[in-house]
């Protein structure tokens, strides 16, 4: 009986552990949080998946001097 009993409290442990970690998978990409740590583990689960992620950048160029600040107040 110790056996079985030891058993289903395992077996407890275990689905209440997975619940868990679902719950705050839904809850991380409803907020849209935790992609990056979220998308490794997609990509280790979901091979054929192929979503790809990417790093958008803002790119700014230099200013000129005709872009400056007060450029236009100079004579």
């Amino acid at each position: 009986m110790s056996e079985v009993l030891a058993f289903l409290m395992y077996a407890a442990g275990m689905v209440a552990i997975m619940a868990g970690l679902a719950w705050l998978g839904s809850r991380a990409r409803r907020r849209g949080i935790g992609g990056e740590a979220i998308g490794v583990f997609n990509e280790i689960y979901h091979p054929s998946a192929h979503q790809h992620r990417f790093e958008v950048v803002e790119q700014r160029t230099a200013p000129t001097p005709d872009r400056l600040p007060g450029a236009g107040s100079v004579t």
